[in-house]
């Protein structure tokens, strides 16, 4: 599993979330919603410190990562973080491995 994110959602994330260099960003699933691969979940975001990263990237200087009590939820897929310009926001994808 891997996380890749664009220029753009980085600078988006540093802007949104006010991070500085050294900061966590943390990717983890949530009760309600839904996605392509986790019906009834949905992806969460917080500026929050690592517990057991299983996965991460650093960009920046901002670490992003997932923890490894939630490494269910991406059922051996990827997460691509893309910027849509038509939404003002980054979306996630997934892609299997």
């Amino acid at each position: 599993m891997n996380i890749q994110i664009d220029n753009e959602s980085a600078a988006w994330y540093k802007e949104e979330l006010n991070l500085n260099k050294g900061d966590f960003v943390r990717f983890y699933a949530r009760y309600g919603g839904d996605s392509t691969i986790q019906s009834g979940f949905s992806l969460g975001i917080s500026k929050d410190e690592p517990v057991d990263i299983a996965v991460k990237i650093d960009k920046d200087g901002i670490t992003y990562f997932i923890d490894e009590k939630d490494v269910w939820y991406f059922d051996e897929h990827d997460l691509l973080i893309e910027f849509k310009p038509e939404f003002n926001e980054p979306v996630f994808h997934y892609k299997k491995n």
